[in-house]
């Protein structure tokens, strides 16, 4: 369970009236370089406070968990739209873009998809003709607001490389989509389902470990590979869930650099930096809870956030967005004790935030 510390509502207003008065927002400091984003839930929404900030710092918008497959699509021919048409309408009535996370994940998906009446896999015509109709009703529901969608979500494995009977490097991972499909086809479909269903969206590949050497070399060789094929990807997704050891400068600007090789569009879709050794995008994970935040773990995350936006502004000709995965540490799913964001579990900035801001 999350320890939330909780200001006294009129400390809260005045620490609020002071935030106000800051020179200037992250958006504003970055308008020269790429859009500022976050990932919000619904109470960063309807809480006059939050949705205040989001409005305040942002001018891009993901929604965290309320547009994936599972949310919105739970069973075949039922569509829940409720908690992700509230999104999109906080951002057509605020004039923020909104990116649109994910149309296909094999987490958090909607796993009829794959099965047949006796629970058995269909074919991988079957799939494709699910996931083109899943991908055309969701991208045409949204296409007057979502500028980019992240289309595929993490499909290449972590690890070292892997050799097949061939001896070359099998860089998928073993999802379901790969058990029937048995190659990387299942991926350039949706590509040309997401393209066919709203020709002017950014269409981006998503992944996180994106920085690590034989990752970033797995993630550049399919989407180089896919490219030159004709399937319409334009843009990389470096989640960038890191750590205040790791990875280094070094590594992050390698891996962009690359990116930037075979892309013109490149996105940090899901940023956080946490105050432990682990990083990436897993699921089970250490929430830190309990644990002191000591300064020189905070002087750390300062230099990893101040390296990352330094090497973002150095390449902001592909880099395009910058996106903080959710808008505080209250909301982060790292755990507050994880201290990953610029704003704390009261929505007030830290010192970190202006180090952002500021440059340096």
């Amino acid at each position: 369970m999350k320890r939330f510390l909780l200001l006294p509502l009129c400390a809260l207003c005045l620490a609020a009236g002071a935030y106000a008065q800051e020179a200037q927002s992250l958006k504003d400091a970055y308008k020269d370089y790429f859009m500022i984003g976050v990932a919000v839930n619904q109470r960063n929404i309807s809480d006059s406070l939050q949705s205040a900030l989001v409005k305040r710092e942002f001018n891009s918008m993901t929604a965290e968990n309320d547009m994936k497959p599972a949310s919105v699509h739970p069973a075949a021919g039922r569509w829940t739209w409720e908690r992700a048409d509230r999104i999109a309408d906080f951002c057509r009535q605020n004039g923020i873009k909104l990116r649109g996370h994910t149309l296909m994940w094999h987490n958090q998906m909607c796993d009829w998809m794959f099965y047949d009446a006796e629970h058995h896999f269909v074919s991988k015509d079957t799939l494709f003709q699910r996931m083109r109709d899943h991908i055309h009703t969701v991208v045409n529901r949204y296409k007057d607001i979502v500028y980019c969608w992240d289309v595929f979500n993490e499909c290449i494995a972590d690890g070292p490389r892997r050799p097949d009977a061939n001896g070359r490097d099998q860089p998928l991972r073993e999802s379901k989509f790969y058990q029937i499909c048995g190659n990387d086809e299942f991926i350039r479909k949706a590509f040309e389902y997401a393209r066919e269903a709203d020709p002017h969206a950014l269409l981006f590949y998503n992944d996180y470990n994106e920085c690590d050497p034989v990752k970033c070399d797995r993630i550049y060789t399919m989407i180089k590979t896919m490219k030159a094929a004709g399937v319409p990807i334009d843009g990389i997704g470096m989640q960038g869930h890191y750590n205040i050891y790791g990875p280094s400068p070094e590594d992050i600007e390698a891996a962009v650099s690359k990116y930037a090789e075979v892309v013109d569009h490149i996105h940090v879709t899901e940023l956080d930096i946490r105050v432990n050794r682990e990083m990436g995008g897993q699921l089970q994970f250490s929430h830190n809870e309990g644990a002191t935040v000591t300064d020189e773990q905070k002087h750390k995350q300062e230099a990893q956030y101040a390296a990352l936006f330094r090497i973002m502004r150095r390449h902001a000709d592909k880099v395009n967005c910058v996106t903080f995965w959710n808008l505080s540490d209250r909301d982060s799913w790292l755990g507050a004790d994880n201290y990953p964001l610029p704003f704390d579990r009261n929505y007030q900035p830290k010192p970190l935030y202006r180090v952002i801001r500021d440059f340096e």
